[in-house]
């Protein structure tokens, strides 16, 4: 398959969610993901010719581009965004909000612990919802490596989470 036979909608229908929880978990904020899953898809839509598929699948190709949009929102200054804001833009009632947002940030405050290697592979694997073949793929790393390294974290997270209030 050329790169003009890649029908680029299936693969923006296909992927979007999947980005979109990468940066979920990556940043920790719905708002900051939409802005950088648009910001990722219109990376690869402006770089679509420069895809080889003999170099690698979409899945690979777009996550790369995923990570290094995510390494530029990092290197930025951060923006808080209120409840008010959050709210208004429709995210629930503020009760379902806060709690929410209270969720999330509990589990980014664990993770934020872990090493960057740890977070990226949970964000890949429960964001992105990528099998351990493809977050190898991605990374370099053994299929059972990633399996394993995963199992560790999320069985350690899980835990600490449990007995958070001991």
């Amino acid at each position: 398959m050329s790169r003009k036979d890649i029908d680029w909608e299936a693969v923006y229908t296909s992927f979007l969610p999947r980005i979109f929880h990468f940066f979920c978990y990556k940043v920790g904020d719905e708002q900051i993901a939409e802005d950088l899953t648009s910001i990722t898809f219109e990376k690869a839509w402006i770089s679509r010719q420069k895809f080889r598929k003999e170099m690698g699948e979409v899945a690979a190709w777009l996550m790369g581009i995923a990570r290094h949009v995510a390494v530029d929102y990092y290197r930025q200054p951060k923006r808080d965004v209120s409840l008010e804001q959050e709210t208004m833009a429709g995210a629930g009632s503020p009760d379902e909000c806060v709690q929410r947002r209270l969720d999330f940030q509990r589990l980014v405050r664990r993770l934020a612990a872990y090493s960057s290697r740890e977070q990226e592979l949970v964000a890949l694997k429960y964001g992105a919802e990528l099998t351990n073949r493809q977050i190898a793929q991605i990374t370099g790393l053994s299929e059972s490596n990633v399996g394993t390294i995963l199992h560790r974290v999320i069985s350690r997270l899980r835990f600490e989470m449990e007995h958070e209030h001991e």
